[in-house]
């Protein structure tokens, strides 16, 4: 998810004024996601900075997962498909964070080369508000990054629409679900026919 082939640069604490590293470990919350804004096209360079940052200054108590959401799509010629792929951002300018926010995360995340600043955020100082659970949802999953809390939202005689993979659009209702290998079995209608399908549950979203 993020390039590693990027220059390195040096990252110190001496740019901190000692306020903010005396807040280090105020904890305004639990850890939730963010979605931080990078100049365009620069998004991997964004995440590879923050997460160099996360590491040698020993930010991983406070910052966590760093995603550049990314879709492997097909290469086109006058139409028809090459036999190679390449890999599509499908938020340009977008990086997603999931950290604790305090003075001490949001400055050094908001200072860190390639981004611009955070989503959500009215200014004057303010810190942003962090992404809903239902929005980020869909995003992590597509990634195929699954979380045992996300189950908790779902239960069989929901409806759902399947929003990657091969049967994308299909839309149904919730028959079973198993935890353990994520396998989803829907009810749906194919050429007018009820039929049960099945899914794996980072496939699938509310309806």
């Amino acid at each position: 998810m993020v390039d590693n082939n990027k220059t390195a640069f040096t990252d110190t604490n001496a740019e901190l004024s000692e306020d903010l590293q005396d807040n280090r470990e105020q904890k305004l919350g639990e850890k939730a996601w963010y979605v931080v804004s990078t100049y365009s096209t620069h998004e991997r360079k964004a995440a590879y900075n923050l997460q160099k940052r996360v590491e040698s200054m020993g930010l991983d108590d406070l910052i966590f997962r760093i995603v550049v959401v990314e879709q492997e799509v097909p290469v086109m010629k006058d139409g028809l498909p090459t036999g190679k792929t390449r890999m599509k951002n499908l938020y340009p300018g977008y990086v997603f964070v999931e950290m604790i926010m305090t003075d001490y995360a949001w400055y050094i995340v908001r200072n860190t080369p390639g981004v611009t600043g955070f989503v959500g955020s009215a200014g004057k100082g303010t810190k942003p508000f962090p992404v809903p659970r239902e929005q980020i949802e869909p995003v992590l999953k597509r990634m195929g990054m699954v979380d045992e809390s996300m189950y908790d939202r779902y239960e069989p005689g929901d409806y759902v629409k399947v929003i990657h993979g091969t049967l994308e659009g299909t839309e149904g209702k919730i028959l079973s679900i198993n935890k353990d290998t994520g396998a989803v079995e829907l009810e749906t209608i194919f050429f007018g026919k009820t039929i049960k399908v099945e899914v794996d549950f980072s496939e699938i979203d509310k309806i």
